[in-house]
């Protein structure tokens, strides 16, 4: 079987809920050149999908106090509530129509987003998570969350997600 007829046969079997999501963890973990630049991880675990970043001095917002930029913070919020938003829309899609909401991916995007900072980054690791609060067809709305190793929350977000 040659290379060419093995990609063929990949692009006509059916998605599943689990290929897609699989896909689309591995277009932000991947592909994304800046959460490559900061280090964010997607993690799929029992618990649900979490974003981690460990810490380095690159990321620092106050050299004084040493503790994390607050561009990082918004950014992990930003993209977790992003990823939370593509993936429970994939869960919540009927199978038969998961091709053409792949084919939506590229117009997918934040449409808004708050975010309060509760105290400042510190910590040796960072986790994101999300939930949904409103699923619309075209609009999801999530809360997100950011906490260290500790559990110590450092800040919180709402965000506004397109869905294409």
């Amino acid at each position: 079987m040659t290379d060419h007829h093995s990609k063929n046969s990949d692009e006509q079997r059916p998605l599943t809920h689990a290929s897609l999501t699989a896909f689309v963890i591995g277009l932000f973990n991947d592909t994304m050149p800046f959460n490559t630049l900061l280090g964010l991880d997607v993690v799929d675990g029992d618990t649900g999908i979490e974003l981690h970043v460990e810490w380095k001095q690159e990321l620092t917002g106050n050299p004084l106090k040493g503790i994390l930029h607050g561009g990082v913070t918004a950014t992990m919020l930003d993209t977790i509530g992003g990823l939370v938003a593509i993936t429970e829309t994939i869960k919540h899609t009927d199978e038969s129509q998961l091709s053409d909401l792949k084919v939506r991916l590229p117009t997918m995007g934040t449409v808004d987003m708050r975010v309060d900072y509760l105290r400042p980054g510190r910590g040796a690791r960072f986790i994101a998570t999300a939930t949904v609060i409103r699923k619309g067809s075209k609009l999801v709305v999530c809360r997100m969350e950011l906490h260290n190793e500790k559990g110590d929350h450092i800040a919180f977000g709402t965000g506004t997600y397109m869905l294409g």
